[in-house]
């Protein structure tokens, strides 16, 4: 059997308004194509060569005529692709849900689309009308206590979304920032460390301090635990930043979490001021929801964020204004990549 290869997404004319808003309200119908080629190890069982649909399923171990209706459905939108032979190869797009790929998003799709994000979704109208985040109502509980003690599987998940978010944008913003003439730089709620690490690879003299939650510093980089190649320069603080940050620096880095509540928000830039103390420099980065290539995804999270903690992510705007009423001097405001920005501020006074 052969059939006609699937006309790549990117060249075919814009649909007309109606059928771009029938494909819009189908939209939950991609998300979960890719959810399921993921689940199901697709991508990681799709070599570099060509492979049939029975060759395929029978690798995964699922039924081939619905393995053949869902690839279809996801090479509609560039995520795999079908010869004209019927065999289905691997897109650019499709390599990034391999495990093995050095630029994998297989642990992004999964937490966008765990089993709380279906239940959260349709309440929206809801969060819209109250400004309220409405995963509390439906778990009887904060977001994250609900994730550690009712689903520890989603909360590994986001473990190791963020953990591969973190590292793969590491290097771009050790490259970014200059710290030429400071001695030590702390990285506030930085995860597993990725951050930290780049900046004292680059600056072999400068001494380095990691804060975030227990449960997220004791699986720290292996270069900056015991025995590490910088163990010596770093020093891993375990804590909650919105609570205190007990820690001296003559540069903090804070990354994608100032997304919570006002707060939540307000407190955690307190406390780095507080422990810096007067012209300590503060340097915030963050994804936009104006203003970059990934609006997309951005204004998506941001909205995922209204739902789950009744967070935001912010604006240029927004940001500067955060920063501002907190007490910091904003600087400079410059990309680090397509999809963060950093805000390069000193603590007035």
């Amino acid at each position: 059997m052969t059939t006609a290869r699937t006309t790549d997404p990117t060249t075919r004319p814009a649909p007309p308004p109606s059928m771009r808003l029938r494909e819009l309200v189908f939209g939950a119908a991609c998300t979960a194509a890719l959810r399921a080629a993921v689940r199901l190890g697709v991508p990681d069982a799709l070599g570099d060569s060509p492979m049939s649909v029975a060759d395929l399923a029978a690798a995964v171990k699922t039924e081939p005529k619905p393995l053949r209706r869902l690839l279809r459905a996801l090479s509609c939108y560039g995520v795999f692709a079908e010869e004209p032979d019927g065999t289905f190869t691997h897109t650019g797009t499709s390599r990034l849900l391999r495990e093995d790929d050095p630029h994998s998003l297989r642990a992004i799709a999964l937490w966008c689309t765990e089993p709380w994000t279906w239940a959260a979704w349709p309440r929206l109208d809801e969060a819209v009308r109250t400004n309220h985040n409405v995963v509390e109502d439906l778990f009887g509980k904060e977001f994250f206590t609900y994730l550690n003690e009712d689903a520890p599987e989603s909360a590994d998940v986001f473990n190791r979304a963020m953990t591969t978010s973190s590292w793969q944008s590491a290097q771009d913003v050790a490259e970014f920032l200059d710290l030429s003439g400071a001695s030590s730089v702390a990285d506030i709620g930085g995860g597993q460390g990725y951050v930290v690490a780049s900046l004292l690879e680059k600056y072999p003299a400068m001494r380095g301090t990691l804060l975030d939650l227990p449960r997220v510093v004791e699986n720290a980089d292996p270069r900056l635990r015991p025995g590490g190649a910088l163990a010596d320069r770093v020093h891993i603080v375990p804590g909650d930043c919105r609570a205190d940050i007990p820690v001296q620096a003559d540069v903090y880095i804070i990354k994608n979490i100032l997304e919570w509540d006002d707060v939540s928000t307000a407190r955690t830039l307190r406390n780095v001021i507080a422990a810096g103390g007067p012209r300590a420099r503060v340097v915030v980065i963050e994804n936009l929801v104006d203003d970059t290539p990934s609006m997309r995804f951005s204004t998506g999270m941001d909205l995922l964020l209204l739902l789950n903690v009744g967070g935001a992510k912010h604006t240029s705007e927004s940001m500067v204004g955060r920063l501002t009423e907190a007490g910091l001097a904003v600087n400079d405001i410059r990309p680090v990549n397509p999809f963060l920005h950093a805000f390069d501020c000193t603590v007035a006074g």
